[in-house]
Parts: C-alpha cells; sequence; structure tokens
C-alpha cells in the first residue's frame, strides 16, 4: 500500500473540512472507532452518526460559528458531538463536569452556547442551564431530563449520509480557573490548508502507527482534559486508530485494560503513576503490558523518583508534555529525560523565553517567567477577557503562569507557577520546587507545601503531607524531615511546621489543588485566596 492508497492519507486529505472521520469510514466502514462498558462502535457508526446529529443542530438553528458545550462523562456521545461540532464550523466547550453547579452554568452561558449537552448524571445543573435564553436546543445524555431532548430521540429518522458543505470547527477550552472563575482560551482557527500538516506533525509527535490496524490507545482520564481529549480521543480517532474509552480510573483496570485490548499509547497524569506503583508486585506482574509503546504523562508535575520508578518498570516508552490550555509546548522523550531529570524538554530556538517580573531575560539557571512563542496564525485570548489576554502577552509570547528555568544547554525546568508564589519576608518562593525535594524522601508518598501567615515575614511554608503505610507522622518524622531540607534546600525555602494527613486534594488533572489547602490558614484573614 502506497502513502497514497492509506486510510491515513485519505483522513489527511478532508482534514480541511474536519472530514477525518468520513475519510476513514469511507476506507474501513467496519474499522472499530470506540470501545467502553456500554459497547463498541465502529468508524462508520460514528461517522452516520455525526451527520445526523450536524443536520439536527442546523434544524435547530445552530451552525457555522455557533458554540456548543458539552458536559458528558466518558461516553461515546462525547465523541459523537465532538466530531459532530468539528464538521460543522461550530466552537466546543467541553466542560469540566466535577466543578460546581455555580461554575457549570456559568461556562455554559460564558461561552454564549445555542445547544447544549447534558449528561443526566450531572442532573442538579440542569434545570438552570434550562433556562438560558440563547439554548436554541437541549439534549440529555442518558437519563430523561425535563426540558431536554432525549438523546436517543435526537437522531432518530435524520439522514445519515455524509453533508455536503462541511466546515472545519473548533474547541474552545476553559482554564482551571485557580483564580477566579474559569476562563476560555480561544485560538483562532489556523489557514484550513494546514490542518492536514498539523494531523500529520501531532500523528508523529505520539508515534501513532495509523495504517497497521494495531494500534489502540486508552482514554484514562475525563475526556474534558486536554490531554485525554487530544492524545486519547481527537487525534487517533481522526488517524484511524480506536480507543478505549474509562469511564472512571482504577490502577489494576488500567492493567487489565491494557491487557484485553493490547493498548499501545495512553496518557497519564502523574497521580496515575503513584498509583500505579502502589499496587503490590504480585498485581502488577499479573498483566501483561508489552503492547505499550507510547505512554505521555503531563497537567501536573511529576517527581524524579515516580518517573524513574516508572521507567524502571515498563522501560523507556515515557514520553512527557509541557503545555497548557493556552497552546502547545514541549515534549522530552525517556532517553533525554534521564540524561537530564526534571526537565520538560530542550525547546526549539525562539520557542520559549524565560523573563523576570520586569520583562528581562533571565540567564541561565535563573527562574523566571516561562513565556512560549504563540504559534504563528493561530494566536490565542482569553474569551471575552482583554485585560488578561493582553497581560499574559508580551511580543508574541504568552505565558499560563508557568514558573521556570533553562539551563545551560537549553533544557527547560519548571519550578512552579506564579499564582502559587510564596512571598516570604519579600522573597518569592516556588513551592513546587520544595514538594518536589521533600517528595523523594523514603517517607513521603505525597506532598503539598503551601504559604501560610507569618506576623513578621509576612507568609512562611507549611508542608503537608501523606506519609507511606507504616510510618509515623510524629515529631521523630517531622525532625527526619527537616534535616531532608536542610540537606537539599536554602535555609530560606524550608517549611517553617509540618502537618501529616491522610489524603491532598488533587484535581482531576492531577493538579494539587494548593487553593483549598492555603484556604483553611487564610480564612480569618482579609486575603483573597
Amino acid at each position: 500500500m502506497t502513502m497514497a492508497d492509506s486510510i491515513f492519507a485519505q483522513a489527511c486529505a478532508r482534514a480541511a473540512e474536519g472530514m477525518e472521520i468520513a475519510a476513514v469510514a469511507a476506507a474501513q466502514p467496519g474499522r472499530i472507532a470506540l470501545w467502553s462498558k456500554a459497547g463498541s462502535m465502529t468508524f462508520g457508526e460514528l461517522n452516520r452518526q455525526s451527520n445526523q446529529l450536524v443536520r439536527r443542530l442546523r434544524e435547530a438553528g445552530v451552525g457555522d460559528g455557533d458554540a456548543v458545550a458539552l458536559t458528558c462523562g466518558n461516553r461515546m456521545e462525547f465523541a459523537i458531538v465532538t466530531f459532530a461540532a468539528y464538521r460543522a464550523g461550530l466552537r466546543l466547550t467541553p466542560i469540566n463536569w466535577h466543578l460546581g453547579a455555580d461554575d457549570i452554568h456559568y461556562i455554559v452561558d460564558n461561552c454564549e452556547a445555542k445547544a447544549l449537552f447534558l449528561d443526566s448524571g450531572i442532573a442538579g445543573v440542569a434545570h438552570r442551564c434550562a433556562r438560558l435564553p440563547q439554548l436554541r436546543l437541549k439534549v440529555a445524555i442518558g437519563k430523561p431530563l425535563d426540558g431536554y431532548t432525549a438523546w436517543q430521540d435526537i437522531l432518530s429518522g435524520v439522514d445519515d449520509s455524509d453533508i455536503a458543505d462541511p466546515v472545519r470547527g473548533t474547541t474552545m477550552m476553559y482554564t482551571s480557573g485557580t483564580t477566579g472563575r474559569p476562563k476560555g482560551v480561544l485560538r483562532s482557527q489556523p489557514d484550513p490548508t494546514r490542518a492536514a500538516q498539523m494531523q500529520l506533525m501531532l500523528t508523529q509527535v505520539f508515534h501513532f502507527d495509523p495504517d497497521s490496524g494495531h494500534d489502540r490507545t486508552l482514554a484514562t482520564g475525563p475526556l474534558y482534559h486536554a490531554g485525554p481529549f487530544g492524545l486519547c480521543l481527537t487525534t487517533p480517532l481522526t488517524a484511524g486508530i480506536g480507543s478505549v474509552i474509562m469511564d472512571k480510573w482504577d490502577a489494576e483496570r488500567m492493567l487489565a485494560l491494557i491487557e484485553q485490548y493490547r493498548i499501545t499509547h495512553t496518557f497519564c497524569v502523574p497521580t496515575m503513576f503513584t498509583r500505579l506503583l502502589r499496587l503490590p508486585d504480585e498485581i502488577r506482574r499479573r498483566y501483561d503490558t508489552s503492547s505499550l509503546r507510547f505512554i505521555i504523562h503531563g497537567a501536573a508535575p511529576c517527581s524524579v523518583d515516580t518517573k524513574r520508578a516508572m521507567l524502571d518498570w515498563l522501560g523507556p516508552i515515557i514520553w512527557e508534555m509541557f503545555a497548557g490550555t493556552e497552546g502547545p509546548g514541549t515534549v522530552v522523550g525517556p532517553q533525554e529525560w534521564l540524561a537530564k531529570p526534571g526537565t520538560v524538554g530542550k525547546p526549539a530556538p525562539g520557542q520559549v523565553r524565560i523573563l523576570d517580573d520586569a520583562g528581562n531575560e533571565c540567564l541561565p539557571g535563573h527562574a523566571g517567567h516561562i513565556f512560549m512563542v504563540n504559534p504563528p496564525g493561530s494566536p490565542f485570548k482569553y474569551f471575552k477577557d482583554p485585560d488578561k489576554t493582553q497581560a499574559s502577552q508580551r511580543d508574541g509570547y504568552f505565558t499560563a503562569g508557568d514558573i521556570g528555568y533553562l539551563d545551560t544547554d537549553g533544557y527547560l525546568f519548571p519550578t512552579g507557577r506564579s499564582a502559587e508564589v510564596i512571598i516570604a519576608g519579600g522573597v518569592n518562593l516556588y513551592p513546587q520546587e520544595i514538594d518536589d525535594v521533600l517528595a523523594r524522601h523514603p517517607a513521603v508518598a505525597d506532598v503539598a507545601c503551601v504559604g501560610v501567615p507569618n506576623a513578621d515575614l509576612g507568609e512562611e511554608v507549611k508542608a503537608i503531607i501523606t506519609l507511606h503505610p507504616g510510618q509515623q507522622g510524629d515529631d521523630a518524622q517531622r525532625r527526619s524531615l527537616m534535616d531532608y531540607c536542610a540537606e537539599h534546600l536554602s535555609k530560606q525555602k524550608w517549611p517553617r511546621s509540618i502537618d501529616f494527613v491522610d489524603g491532598l486534594p488533587r484535581s482531576e488533572a492531577g493538579k494539587i489543588l494548593r487553593g483549598k489547602l492555603r484556604a483553611e490558614f487564610w480564612k480569618d484573614r482579609d486575603r483573597q485566596i
């Protein structure tokens, strides 16, 4: 088979229209696109139902340039809505269904959605959203909801042939909202003729082999998150590669699915690594993971020791991506990382700038604000927030609030986020750096450092730690941890106090919810958390 005859080539040829799935379905309609607890779906079925949904949206007056909100668990309907939006010229906003009702309602309203697809398992927000006047179509996924059309009725009797006038759509995801309301990140659509080039680049980055017929991805995390959404759903499916969807992550269940479906690719957050490593050796040895060729992790920092342990277990197949909702970043392979433990990759010339608070370039080894180049022809903006957009961008570069440094060889090392800075006596301290040191202590299972009130310094560092089973949270343990900090950190970064807890709050993406931890210590202070 020549490249011109391959399924991947045919999919790329229709990328400008958002019709890659249609090309795969035309070539091999019976190829499986999705597996879930509800069964399986072929590319032919996915394509036909996407066409039906486009027509139903248009009947409701939702078309090119309009917004669609999708609040749904990891189900096949998630993929159908996504690929319908991509060929109907719609702006799709997947919403974190773990958010509270206020935030979900806010995002549906703020993104200017004209259609809402709502998982009935999130019924608590259904009535409030149903009253939004701009919504022209409201669909309940799962069980019926008052005021919503049932999913099983939405496609009934609708023509399922390929639509004649496809227009490529886009995605607008919302930031996690660690400070204030979540913000929509709107990136202008690049020239449609570049869509095939983008598809080819992503396929190469993720080491997919679309035409082998053997590649399969495992969607471990929630599909509203950019990592699983891109790596485990949109990129593989548009290349003709099927995906197994976990409705809820579990460490042993993940290993069982890898063996059952001969998974080749997956995405993880560091918390998943930690919990996989906690499985007893006899359980880890029980499952055949030899099919795995490529694991990529991101969304939150991963300790050096955790990543080394995963590499020792699974081999040099673990990659890391440093990026965000705002845009692309860097990627580092296992061999490069082993040579530079802790790095997230070596940026291309001109891709990254490290700037101090005054906007000056930082010297190698000196931490500052990480600015990434805005992709030419596709800059982003925070939806309806020009001030935040302007504050985050400088001379063709943008920052998502990350702090880090470039070493003398040009490798990037993140150290924290500016939103998490602890200011002690006028000195900026980045808690992730302290976390990373404490995480290497043999007694520590999980750690998060936060700034707490100090009458003299303004703030001081507190370490909040979960210990490994069998370890004692006593004064002797505190002394051991403080001695460890004294050995590995400068004095100003030492924690002034240590609390032991049973578990730390993390988001679904695995990020420590420092704001939640800090709030307990600042609740009696007149300070915005």
